[in-house]
């Protein structure tokens, strides 16, 4: 559990560097060029990522609550999730009517997920990171 926690907590502090410290970033870009600091951003990204799929699987799974929906209802929202998702990439009107398509996208993904599995390394992992969507949201607006 403690990888996955600390997989959760770099992806929030590298994610929400450039919304809550733009200071920080600046002087890392102008230390770093913007080239290092993509690539910072990203290595730190990927080890978040590769902690939080370590911790996953080293977690066993403890049911938490009953499942909310079937696993086949939840494909057609992951639809939605992903069209959203990669929408904020691709010119399309979506970018209209939300303001944050993609981040829109994983707090939808995450819901799907919460919904489907009910397990506590779930509640913790999607639960985070839905709730680091929601916050990004907040603070990019």
């Amino acid at each position: 559990m403690t990888l996955l926690i600390t997989g959760l907590a770099l992806w929030w502090a590298v994610h929400l560097t450039p919304a809550f410290t733009p200071a920080l970033k600046t002087s890392m870009v102008a230390r770093l060029g913007q080239s290092g600091w993509r690539g910072l951003f990203s290595l730190l990204t990927v080890a978040g990522i590769v902690l939080m799929v370590l911790g996953w699987r080293a977690t066993a799974p403890a049911q938490v609550y009953a499942p909310l929906a079937p696993p086949k209802a939840a494909g057609a929202v992951m639809l939605v999730a992903l069209v959203l998702f990669f929408s904020a990439r691709v010119p399309t009107d979506i970018k209209r009517w939300l303001r944050h398509p993609q981040l829109t996208g994983v707090l939808l993904w995450a819901l799907v997920h919460l919904a489907v599995n009910s397990e506590q390394r779930s509640l913790l992992l999607f639960g985070g990171l839905g709730l680091w969507a929601l916050v990004e949201i907040i603070a990019i607006n």
